[in-house]
């Protein structure tokens, strides 16, 4: 298929992009990607926004062209190219593409996108396998009506009285686990929602979501459950990702760029209850520990062997997480 989209292109750009167009929506349907996948892979390939609105269902998804979901309340324009998941049926997938005739590759986008959402709904509001990573999408989705996530739930075998976590996880689909969960958790950073009830589990799914920014690769915790953060959990509000960075998270970074051992150490003293507790940590003398906080101490501009600058080095190492998520 790649290929052929290159023999495509040369001849005709537009039909070589739409060859793409069909190869990307063909994957996404053989992993049995979820209603949000299917949308932002829609708003990316077009490079406007996309939105999903299926009043039947109450099904309302928005994805910006970065990828990021962004729902609105305002009512797609008419005007904009769109396309209806069945032959019969109202428009229900935009692209927000406004003062403009959509081009074959629009064409193609809605065409693929909308048999892709079609089939995702059949599954999720039908007979479906288990497996179906739909499912979870579903049974998270607090828009989705409850006998909807009450069927996803029990095609996960997961009873109406059960109580689950949501894990969001950096690198996969979202997960729901039951209580009690599996003591080893997936692999790479990941975010664990309260356990609750069935019905309840979007806003496990929420609190996953913000937990997941609080996890680290290396140095730091991997995993993280929203119940340890407490009030941390405010936190996110206040530093978006992407965003630049408060000042003591830019001195980090200046500092740990001149030092390999920089953030280990620093992780290692703001994580356990002493400074030999620290050097066992990371296998070091306890007199090399001191030598190399003096050195961070130099290169931050504060201390952080005293309470207060502990509590700041503690503070501009979750900053840190919270800026990289």
């Amino acid at each position: 298929m790649k290929e052929l989209a290159g023999r495509l292109t040369a001849l005709d750009p537009d039909a070589g992009a739409a060859v793409q167009v069909i190869a990307y929506f063909d994957r996404l349907a053989e992993s049995r990607a979820g209603l949000e996948a299917l949308v932002r892979g829609a708003a990316v390939l077009a490079g406007v926004p996309a939105r999903l609105v299926d009043g039947e269902r109450r099904v309302r998804v928005r994805i910006e062209a970065d990828g990021t979901r962004r729902d609105s309340p305002v009512p797609p324009d008419p005007a904009w190219p769109s396309a209806a998941l069945s032959p019969d049926g109202v428009p229900a997938l935009w692209l927000e593409r406004a003062g403009a005739e959509p081009s074959v590759v629009d064409a193609v986008i809605l065409e693929r996108a909308a048999g892709a959402v079609r089939r995702v709904l059949d599954r999720t509001r039908g007979r479906v396998p288990a497996d179906d990573p739909a499912l979870v999408e579903t049974l998270l989705d607090a828009t989705a009506p409850e006998s909807a996530r009450l069927h996803a739930a029990r095609r996960l075998g997961l009873a109406p009285e059960a109580h689950a976590r949501a894990l969001a996880l950096a690198d996969g689909p979202p997960q729901v686990v039951p209580e009690p969960a599996p003591d080893e958790p997936p692999a790479g950073r990941v975010g664990v929602g309260p356990a609750v009830p069935v019905l309840r589990l979007p806003e496990s799914w929420g609190a996953a979501r913000i937990a997941l920014r609080f996890a680290a690769e290396e140095p730091g915790r991997r995993v993280v459950r929203a119940e340890a953060l407490g009030s941390l959990a405010l936190l996110a509000d206040l530093v978006a990702p992407g965003a630049e960075p408060p000042a003591d998270v830019r001195a980090l970074e200046a500092a740990a760029a001149t030092a390999p051992w920089l953030l280990a150490t620093l992780d290692a003293v703001a994580s356990t209850t002493s400074l030999r507790a620290a050097a066992t940590e990371i296998n070091v003398h306890h007199s090399t520990l001191q030598d190399r906080l003096a050195h961070a101490e130099h290169l931050l501009g504060w201390p952080v062997r005293t309470p207060q600058g502990r509590f700041r080095l503690q503070l501009a190492l979750t900053l840190r997480h919270l800026a990289r998520a």
